[in-house]
């Protein structure tokens, strides 16, 4: 009698499924049977390589954060994604100098905006434990935003008060520079509030030493690389996964079976779940569905709900032939009145007052970028192609003199926007640590189920286990943190079955 292989069925081909899958094969393909089954009708997951006005660009996630180390910059370098003949999104990384300007058509000086930047960056490197500041210590903060403000605050005391420009006050306007800081630091964590993030677990968070880089060839050839050495049949698209049933008894005599939207079932032995954090919230919430048959043990659904998941959109807008600037379109800081503000102009929309910035992809581009986080980002998505033109254009008008005058009212003829947060396999786009929760929970997001097991009268071990960026206490909201939580469940599972010491 033959005995049957151990059937590993991974959830999700994006880069923690397909790190998994890579590293199972590669170690163990005569010894295992394996899948991945993705829900969506591409593999890459929140990767996503796409082409805007013949730029290369990413819909998800788009940097490398820290070269060195990163098993990500390996691959890319070995696969010659660092080169490319075809413009790429960020391919000049900083910009330079930018041009802040505030509603009302008033360009600010790097005088009066350095300062306030200067400060924010203190505040935020106190935080994560690089930096003192004299006289300013944690008052039992339990949030970023909390301490940043009473940061700000402290700034702002000491500071003498002085002229109006247009319609802001100087302090208004410090504010409202210290504000666009804030919400570029949101795009950063996915918070749609910097007041839901946690202050202590800051300090955790570990970056990857050396240069942040985008990928020339685009970041879905390293999802490419990855999937490349499975063969035909190993990767099912059109697959979504609506129960999985665990410590179950099926037919084949394996414990988990998976229920798919088109009514088949699956049975495996192992199955390595590395859906988005958001999903599993929709799944193990009281107002969703129940993705967990039986639900999972409360330790479990407890660090899902604690956990912060938040969503942000990027917005690609192409320069109309008539828009024509010498120097070219800026790398522009936008500072607005706050959103409940008398003083805020009705022509800037609301849904653009928390966002930050609007800059070239790369030098003397035509094609510019721009980034929402939260509510806004949520509200973007449910509007039309010529709102969203229609928006920034009346935006850049207030905001840059040069534009006020200028007849042509519509500044952009082609637009992009992402929408993580409506697509049903993602619902967002990456964790982060909010008030309430802590580090130990993605710990306790990663354990396996049952972690230990396979006795007489125990359930078979490691039927459920758990892999992505949410999953990584140290790396988690990146690529690289994806990465590692797949390469950790392969080994987890290849150490089980004695494949590796």
């Amino acid at each position: 009698m033959v005995s049957k292989k151990p059937r590993v069925v991974i959830i999700g081909a994006g880069m923690a499924g397909l790190t998994a899958a890579n590293k199972l094969y590669t170690a163990a393909a005569s010894s295992l049977e394996l899948t991945v089954v993705e829900g969506g009708s591409r593999i890459g997951g929140r990767i996503s390589t796409a082409e805007f006005s013949g730029d290369r660009i990413e819909h998800g996630a788009t940097w490398i954060h820290g070269i060195e180390g990163s098993p990500l910059y390996e691959i890319a370098g070995d696969t010659n994604l660092l080169i490319s003949d075809q413009p790429w999104e960020c391919m000049d990384g900083a910009l330079g100098d930018p041009v802040t300007a505030a509603e009302g058509g008033h360009l600010l000086s790097p005088a009066f905006v350095d300062p306030i930047s200067r400060l924010f960056t203190s505040l935020m490197d106190f935080i994560l434990g690089k930096a003192d500041i004299q006289c300013l210590v944690n008052g039992g903060d339990l949030s970023v935003g909390s301490f940043l403000r009473r940061g700000l605050a402290a700034y702002l005391e000491k500071e003498k008060k002085g002229i109006s420009v247009g319609r802001w006050s100087k302090r208004s306007l410090q504010k409202a520079v210290f504000a666009m800081h804030e919400s570029i630091q949101r795009t950063y964590t996915s918070a749609t509030d910097l007041s839901s993030l946690d202050y202590n677990a800051e300090k955790d968070y570990v970056l990857l030493p050396g240069e942040e880089i985008t990928v020339a060839g685009g970041y879905s050839g390293i999802i490419d690389h990855l999937a490349s050495v499975l063969p035909d049949g190993v990767i099912q698209l059109g697959r979504k996964v609506e129960k999985i049933e665990w410590a179950s008894s099926s037919c084949e005599g394996r414990p988990v079976v998976l229920h798919f939207s088109n009514g088949t079932a699956m049975s495996a032995d192992h199955v390595i779940v590395t859906v988005s954090l958001g999903v599993l919230k929709a799944g193990t919430s009281s107002e969703g569905w129940n993705l967990f048959h039986p639900s999972l043990p409360s330790c479990k659904a407890g660090a899902i709900s604690r956990l912060g998941y938040g969503l942000v959109n990027k917005v690609f807008l192409h320069l109309s032939p008539s828009y024509r600037d010498n120097d070219g379109f800026p790398f522009l800081q936008m500072v607005f009145h706050p959103s409940d503000s008398e003083l805020r102009n009705p022509k800037v929309p609301q849904w653009i007052r928390r966002t930050s910035f609007l800059c070239p992809i790369y030098s003397n581009s035509r094609t510019v970028l721009s980034w929402f986080t939260g509510q806004e980002a949520l509200e973007l998505e449910k509007l039309t192609d010529d709102e969203i033109i229609g928006g920034f254009s009346r935006t850049v008008s207030n905001l840059l003199p040069s534009q006020q005058h200028n007849e042509i009212s519509q500044k952009f003829d082609e637009v992009l926007r992402t929408q993580w947060g409506s697509n049903p396999l993602f619902l967002g786009s990456y964790s982060y640590v909010a008030v309430g929760s802590s580090i130990d929970d993605m710990d306790t997001l990663a354990e396996p189920l049952p972690k230990y097991g396979g006795g007489d009268s125990a359930p078979p071990p490691l039927q459920i286990l758990f892999a992505g960026e949410a999953t990584h206490k140290t790396h988690y909201s990146t690529t690289h943190g994806a990465y590692f939580s797949g390469l950790r469940e392969a080994n987890r599972l290849l150490k089980h079955y004695n494949c590796i010491n």
